[in-house]
């Protein structure tokens, strides 16, 4: 348990589950499509992502499903997601969507691969994080008052207010996007991220 309570914040291995249900991939074709995606939080290429394959396919949330070969390269195995990795993947990516932490980095990264969820499931996730960041803004109200009435300095207090305003500006961006989820203009029916998946890896590939 405390092992996969770590593997929540691991980006990577997240990046790939998210890219495996969408359809199998060798892990030559993974780093592509994260750099093409411009996945920038995804650090440390190629090794970090041949780990992340390590380990997932260790913790059985992925599987080989086949081996290609084209030409004179070496054998590459294709990795499928199983239905225990596509449980996993939607699991960890509620927990980022929905919990405010210090990591900002891992909430855009949820962002990021947010069409692995439901319209429907994606829109819960965020209504449950704009409530919560809407109780830190009415907190953070609370406690700059308090302080300007004990007569603080108000150089004193300028990083309370930089929280903040930090926190009221992502809760008025997460409105706004479950606005538009519940709206009907944002969507991402399956067919389109599969076909953009196509699309990319039948570009000219870079020379390995």
């Amino acid at each position: 348990m405390a092992a996969r309570r770590r593997g929540e914040r691991d980006l990577v291995g997240l990046t790939v589950l998210a890219l495996l249900s969408v359809r199998p991939s060798h892990p030559y074709e993974l780093h592509r499509l994260i750099v093409e995606t411009h996945k920038d939080y995804v650090t440390g290429l190629p090794r970090s992502l041949y780990h992340a394959v390590d380990r997932l396919a260790a913790e059985e949330l992925i599987a080989p499903a086949a081996t290609t070969r084209e030409g004179r390269r070496p054998e590459r195995t294709v990795y499928e997601i199983t239905p225990e990795g596509g449980a996993e993947l939607r699991s960890r990516l509620r927990r980022l969507l929905e919990e405010v932490g210090s990591d900002s980095g891992a909430f855009l990264a949820a962002i990021s691969l947010m069409g692995c969820l439901s319209p429907e499931d994606a829109g819960r996730c965020l209504r449950t994080r704009a409530a919560t960041l809407e109780g830190m803004v009415v907190a953070a109200d609370a406690h700059i008052g308090g302080l300007a009435a004990s007569g603080l300095p108000a150089i004193l207090t300028l990083e309370v207010e930089c929280g903040r305003a930090l926190r009221a500006a992502e809760l008025d961006w997460v409105r706004g996007v479950v606005a538009r989820l519940e709206s009907g203009v944002l969507d991402w029916p399956g067919s389109v991220r599969s076909t953009l998946m196509d699309g990319l890896l039948a570009e000219e590939p870079p020379r390995e």
